[in-house]
């Protein structure tokens, strides 16, 4: 009898002050590893899917990243700084919080 299986391993990367993508609030999002791993006779032997997310403290939206964001968010976290304009890229139309978009 051959006994094999996944176990999942959760780890914590950094903790960044970014813009909420769900409720809109600058708050500290959490940025996360999640490791899956096959195990045969439960002994881990080799990861098959690794996922990066950011995770907001706020509101609990989280948002799957890929590993190149991951990557340079982290970078970000060990220079001290924050993300880019609150960890998101501007977008065109949208007024960044803070400033009114109605003075010139």
């Amino acid at each position: 009898m051959i006994i094999f299986g996944t176990k999942g391993y959760l780890y914590q990367l950094a903790v960044l002050t970014m813009v909420c993508g769900w409720c809109g609030n600058p708050a500290a999002h959490t940025l996360r590893k999640r490791v899956t791993k096959f195990t045969l006779f439960f002994v881990p032997l080799f990861p098959f899917s690794t996922k990066y997310a950011t995770q907001c403290t706020f509101c609990g939206g989280e948002r799957q990243i890929p590993k190149e964001e991951a990557d340079l968010l982290l970078a970000q976290a060990a220079a001290g700084q924050d993300g880019n304009a609150y960890g998101q890229a501007p977008q065109p139309g949208v007024t960044p919080p803070g400033q009114n978009p109605y003075q010139r």
